[in-house]
């Protein structure tokens, strides 16, 4: 039988922080691992260019993000990792989605607004539009499922409106993709535990090379509640992230002591930092490893521009047809 073809990808805007780990890599390695299907993951660097942004540290950034998804586990044998802007057929199928999706369905995007509330001095054509490029993104692989996290579901849900509408007018190439959310996760804020963790306040941010004294000053400052209940959303962010890295008596042991109403917190922010740490030491030594070997980063790029655009040319084709380009 032919396989699922999966298909996501991750925004060049900085490095990865756990947030994106368990809501995205941690799975994308999951997907890959039990071989039920063709993965496709790429970097979003075109989608970078949406916020302000410099190009030497977009640079350095695109290459960081290549070195955490191989040191995070995904293997270029396995899976097609390869930059969106390598692959031009993303930048020509959005256009063709440009000019078929009213302008209406881009104004009542959620990132949108939110992004253009960000940067008001910044709302530029491609921040509107990039809902379009998205489309584009996905819809060239015909994914059956897209490992999106709840954040995205608009965006997907958009891009089975753009398919529909496309097939309707022109006849069927797309098929409608499906949100694929293997475990939805939401990480909070260290120093915010109501708003969810964001590079853009790197205090207050885990980002998964982070040096071990780094995370456990990090942690120490993370907020808390005044007594041991361990009952404020603080106090819910770090035993939560305690029950994704922490050790088996770790967990045990300050979940009793949160059942006591006797929870340490400044015990359970020493253990939290020493097993985030050991969880990714492995990682951190990986990542140094390949950012020091570019070369070999290059060459895992560029064989996976190729393979994706022998898809992407396909889907294309059938599109220019369809419309009646030549």
């Amino acid at each position: 039988m032919k396989k699922e073809r999966i298909l996501s990808g991750i925004r060049a805007t900085s490095k990865l922080h756990i947030g994106n780990y368990l809501g995205a890599l941690k799975q994308f390695v999951e997907i890959q691992n039990n071989g039920e299907a063709q993965c496709y993951f790429f970097i979003a660097d075109l989608h970078a260019l949406t916020t302000p942004f410099e190009p030497k540290e977009l640079r350095k950034h695109t290459l960081e993000v290549v070195a955490e998804y191989i040191a995070a586990g995904l293997d270029p044998k396995k899976s097609v990792i390869f930059l969106q802007n390598q692959v031009h057929e993303h930048s020509e199928l959005a256009w063709v989605f440009e000019c078929i999706t009213p302008l209406g369905e881009l104004e009542r995007m959620t990132q949108f607004k939110d992004k253009a509330q960000q940067h008001k001095t910044n709302i530029n054509a491609g921040l509107l539009c990039y809902p379009a490029l998205m489309s584009a993104d996905i819809l060239l692989y015909k994914p059956n499922k897209v490992p999106v996290g709840d954040d995205q579901t608009q965006h997907i849900e958009l891009s089975r409106i753009i398919a529909r509408k496309f097939n309707k007018q022109f006849g069927q190439v797309f098929p409608e993709p499906k949100n694929y959310l293997l475990k939805p996760l939401r990480i909070m804020s260290l120093a915010d535990p109501t708003k969810k963790m964001s590079k853009s306040d790197p205090k207050s941010c885990l980002f998964i090379d982070d040096e071990p004294n780094t995370i456990r000053e990090k942690i120490k400052k993370a907020v808390t509640a005044t007594d041991g209940t361990g009952k404020s959303a603080g106090a819910e962010n770090l035993l939560g992230l305690l029950a994704h890295f922490g050790s088996h008596a770790h967990i045990e042991h300050f979940n009793d002591m949160q059942q006591m109403g006797t929870l340490k917190f400044s015990e359970l922010k020493e253990a939290l930092a020493t097993d985030i740490a050991e969880h990714f030491a492995e990682f951190r030594e990986k990542k140094k490893e390949l950012l020091a070997r570019p070369e070999y980063l290059a060459e895992v790029l560029g064989e996976g521009a190729r393979k994706a655009r022998e898809v992407a040319r396909e889907t294309l084709r059938e599109v220019k047809e369809k419309i009646g380009l030549l």
